[in-house]
């Protein structure tokens, strides 16, 4: 508050959010369908006569979806089939691991726009009222007229009601 009256405000964005966990991808090797076939291409006899290309088919459950997909990989890049077998899986972990990890990507970029929503001045969570001594909560409707202690640490009653909030919502969108 200035000399004249005026109230100056400001805005801030904060958003709190976990670390990633450290994830490994899991792979039942006995799920997966190998065929080998003849490479194509410059080699020789060795293309006609050696069966080095593989093919691996892997039954694999999609968290986005929860469906069953199955993954087609092809290596003929050797010409040796333990390389290409062994070629082929690394590119099935990798790419079970990279659709993993957009889940968790997308699941946190949901949980952080629904934690700090546009961030435009308009759309308040808690205001800080200083000469009146009060704090508010416009989620969830909470006032208390104990600024002094809510700044000094004594915020249980808005954690509880934000814990009931929270629950209810939950409530809510099992309901859905």
């Amino acid at each position: 508050t200035e000399t004249q009256g005026r109230m100056h405000t400001s805005a801030a964005t904060v958003a709190v959010l976990p670390e990633a966990d450290k994830f490994e991808v899991n792979i039942n090797e006995g799920d997966i369908k190998w065929d080998t076939f003849r490479s194509s291409g410059a080699g020789g006899q060795n293309v006609n006569k050696v069966e080095s290309g593989v093919r691996l088919r892997y039954p694999w459950k999609n968290p986005n979806t929860g469906e069953v997909e199955e993954i087609l990989i092809e290596c003929t890049e050797t010409r040796d089939q333990p390389k290409n077998k062994e070629r082929a899986l690394s590119r099935l972990y990798t790419f079970i691991h990279d659709r993993e990890h957009q889940k968790y990507v997308d699941d946190i970029a949901s949980r952080r726009k629904s934690l700090v929503s546009t961030g435009d001045r308009s759309a308040k969570i808690r205001t800080y009222n200083f000469p009146q001594g009060r704090v508010t909560d416009h989620r969830i409707g909470y006032t208390t007229h104990d600024l002094n202690g809510f700044l000094a640490g004594d915020i249980q009653d808005m954690i509880d009601a934000l814990t009931v909030a929270e629950n209810a919502e939950k409530l809510k969108e099992t309901e859905l």
